[in-house]
């Protein structure tokens, strides 16, 4: 079985810019060589197609205490090369960003800290503002949403006024599209590996959840350690 991982992430008012440069690898970020495939879109006029704009104004001007992006961290098939998971990365960047929402994605391939296994993945980070078809500046975009004039307000935020439950199911049914538009690229491109969105438990499976290490132990770790932490890991994985 193929590995499904996905991480819903929100960055908050000032990290996006940065956050679009890391994913992008530029800047500071230019000595990483996993970068494979970038892409954005819908954004609006006053970005005039060019998203450091984008994503340096909704750091300006989000709202105190608000996302000024979200993000879908997704594993891509290993089992897949890079043209196929590029494919992949297009369909579930159109499945996931509805509405005209503005987003940046950006695939990479790299090798894990751990056992040296590739890791193909995709970022694709978006702002929560849904499109509505009033041409907004920069600084009315990101303003509180105006239910009865939203001329005179800034874009609804498609998050917004949602109860725990309706987000907890709302992650479940996006872990389960990622899963099948994953599982429908494998038999397309002739593969038998399938992933499965369900948690261990729900799948009948006992080993325990991996605990994420964090780039800091790993950098500690011997190599003797994780190479035997990497073969336990596959190990568990193959049980």
């Amino acid at each position: 079985m193929s590995i499904f991982h996905v991480r819903i992430k929100s960055g908050p008012k000032g990290t996006a810019k940065e956050h679009a440069t890391y994913i992008t690898r530029q800047g500071r970020y230019t000595d990483r060589d996993d970068l494979v495939y970038s892409t954005y879109g819908n954004m609006p006029n006053w970005a005039q197609g060019d998203p450091k704009k984008f994503w340096r104004e909704a750091d300006n001007h989000e709202r105190a205490n608000a996302a000024a992006y979200r993000e879908y961290v997704i594993a891509l098939s290993k089992e897949l090369n890079t043209a196929q998971n590029c494919v992949v990365a297009e369909r579930l960047k159109t499945a996931l960003v509805a509405e005209g929402k503005p987003f940046q994605m950006a695939v990479h391939e790299n090798l894990g800290k751990l056992g040296g296994e590739p890791n193909p993945h995709m970022h694709l980070m978006f702002s929560d503002r849904v499109a509505d078809g009033i041409d907004r500046p920069a600084e009315k975009m990101f303003s509180r949403f105006n239910a009865a004039h939203p001329e005179n307000g800034g874009r609804r935020k498609d998050s917004g006024g949602k109860n725990p439950m309706v987000l907890r199911d709302e992650i479940i049914a996006t872990r389960k599209k990622i899963a099948g538009i994953q599982n429908e690229a494998l038999a397309e491109f002739g593969l038998d590996a399938r992933v499965d969105h369900r948690s261990l438990r729900a799948q009948g499976r006992l080993r325990q959840p991996e605990r994420h290490l964090g780039p800091a132990r790993v950098r500690s770790m011997s190599t003797d350690e994780k190479a035997a932490y990497a073969e336990a890991r596959a190990l568990g994985r193959d049980a």
